[in-house]
């Protein structure tokens, strides 16, 4: 049996979960309920990332002690798991004291190799990214993603010799399959065959008090990246590298999950960390891209955002997981609107997948014509794994649609509630079929929809019209 790692982004604490938080997570969920279902074993792995300036500042501003901020926002993140119904996933927070051994750990090891010195540095602060930008980052002196001015900072930091990666990074992202899709890999390439720059790594207590102490020097706490990257091996037991970390790290087959705008951070400063501290690398990375409302971000100045539970309280988990599966792009960015999502529920799932089984079900019930039991054979099955292995989640949604509006025109061509009056053995032979396509739907639907499936074997097994699926808004 083989073992697979899975890890979502961390997402940061210092506000209530988006829509693109849900996405990374329902994507991850449906991978893993596929390869659990196929008896692979998997390390499913989310959590909360909770140092860092941005953290802070929220809970200074909020009038609210850091820790219980951070507790509280830490919270909405397992909520989250739970109301988009996550299967069984690990949870980690960077306040966990295994994990802050973890941390200054790879940095002894990184120090060890020579590659983290100190020195005075003066840099233009994004306190959004968290990093030192550039001039050339900027869009009118600003922060093109964040539309904020960076602070100019000088102070004394310790720093990661990024630039003795270029030739290892070249050789590992010179390998098909690290990144996916392929064109975020090339991206990663492009960035570093541009050259890379030693990279800050900690911040003066002094100012920034709320991070994880550096080995050795009281004064200085890591840099929240460093920090929070680390999160992805300590979940696992890391520096114990017997048991699970052997197991799925070293042994397995190790997937993260990120946005696009991380793939400087995931591909490349981590990758260079785990060069350094003489462990593995990641074998794929894949990124997801935004979405935004109305063709803008999503920004609660603008009045646009979605939240993710207002979703699920309107339309309800597995509608949510549908939307999200479906209707945002796996990898480009998309647009959502509250007029989009209800034409979405309203014609595919409370006019489409619902009407279906009620109608197949109807039929079967008023007709007594269980299901005889059949393996799945179907072909959609083997493109559903091919599509989702190359994270295209829509197409395989698709797939699945496809096949229902084929049942629905089968049954719309054949007529048998009118044939089974007629001639009831030809009849209840067509009602048997269709049930076996229902069957097959329902099982079909099980890694994306996983309560729906439920539901429509369950109806099937009982030979009943299940109650309404997808209630009308």
């Amino acid at each position: 049996m083989s073992a697979r790692y899975l890890t979502t982004t961390l997402p940061y604490v210092n506000a209530s979960p988006h829509l693109g938080h849900a996405l990374e997570f329902v994507q991850a969920d449906a991978l893993v309920r596929i390869w659990r279902a196929k008896g692979e074993e998997v390390f499913f792995n989310t959590g909360a990332d909770e140092h860092g300036q941005k953290i802070f500042e929220a809970a200074k501003k909020a009038g609210q002690d850091v820790q219980a901020y951070s507790d509280r926002y830490a919270a909405e993140l397992r909520k989250l798991a739970d109301v988009l119904n996550l299967d069984h996933p690990a949870f980690i927070r960077t306040t966990d004291p295994a994990h802050i051994a973890a941390a200054q750990e790879i940095w002894r090891r990184c120090k060890a190799k020579g590659d983290i010195y100190k020195k005075e540095y003066e840099g233009l602060y994004c306190v959004g990214h968290e990093a030192f930008l550039k001039e050339k980052d900027l869009i009118d002196g600003k922060c093109p993603e964040h539309d904020s001015v960076p602070q100019l900072l000088r102070e004394d930091n310790y720093f990661f010799k990024f630039k003795n990666y270029e030739q290892p990074l070249r050789e590992y992202l010179g390998r098909s399959g690290v990144i996916m899709p392929e064109w975020r890999r090339i991206e990663a390439l492009n960035f570093v065959n541009g050259g890379l720059e030693d990279f800050s790594i900690s911040r003066e207590k002094e100012r920034l008090s709320w991070g994880i102490p550096v080995p050795d020097d009281d004064s200085q706490v890591m840099y929240v990246w460093f920090d929070a990257l680390t999160s992805y091996i300590s979940t696992l037991g890391w520096p114990n590298e017997s048991g699970d970390f052997k197991k799925f790290w070293l042994d397995g087959h190790t997937l993260q999950m990120a946005g696009k705008d991380q793939i400087r951070f995931q591909s490349l400063m981590w990758q260079a960390m785990l060069m350094s501290a003489d462990i593995k690398n990641t074998d794929t990375v894949f990124y997801h891209g935004f979405i935004n409302s109305g063709g803008r971000k999503m920004s609660k100045s603008l009045g646009n955002v979605i939240s993710p539970y207002d979703l699920v309280k309107k339309y309800g988990t597995d509608a949510t997981r549908y939307i999200l599966l479906r209707h945002i792009h796996a990898t480009d960015d998309s647009d959502v609107t509250w007029e989009r999502l209800d034409e979405w529920y309203t014609a595919h799932l409370a006019n489409g997948l619902g009407n279906l089984v009620a109608r197949v079900m109807k039929l079967a019930e008023d007709n007594n014509v269980p299901l005889i039991r059949t393996n799945i054979s179907d072909p959609a099955t083997q493109l559903i794994e091919r599509v989702t292995d190359s994270f295209e989640f829509n197409e395989a949604m698709n797939v699945i649609w496809q096949k229902i509006q084929t049942i629905d025109r089968h049954i719309n061509e054949q007529e048998p509630y009118k044939v089974v009056k007629t001639n009831p053995a030809q009849g209840k032979a067509l009602i048997q079929n269709f049930v076996r396509n229902v069957f097959e739907v329902g099982t079909l639907l099980e890694p994306f929809m996983p309560d729906t499936s439920k539901g429509i074997l369950v109806a099937i097994q009982a030979n009943k019209k299940p109650g309404n699926l997808f209630p009308r808004l």
